[in-house]
């Protein structure tokens, strides 16, 4: 991976983060946030790893999309004759 694709990526992950409201649940603690990707990982590589993985995967798919929707509804209710 090219150096600037890397950047990219991990500022990429780093907003993951911060949407998932980690952050603030935190108050920014990167030792907690550290510790919960931890424990995240030990969960995704237990036995009951692929149900947790999939569980994980669903939900957000469920946000991403939401949050798709809830913009395009903005973007329609911003445009002249959208909201009415």
């Amino acid at each position: 991976m090219q150096r600037r694709e890397r950047t990219r990526h991990l500022i990429e992950l780093g907003g993951l983060v911060q949407k998932s409201g980690l952050v603030e649940l935190t108050d920014d603690d990167r030792a907690t946030l550290y510790g919960a990707m931890l424990e995240l990982a030990a969960q995704a590589g237990s036995e009951d790893g692929r149900q947790a993985l999939a569980l994980w995967k669903r939900r957000g798919k469920r946000a991403f999309d939401s949050e798709s929707e809830a913009a395009q509804d903005k973007t329609f209710a911003d445009t002249p004759g959208g909201g009415d």
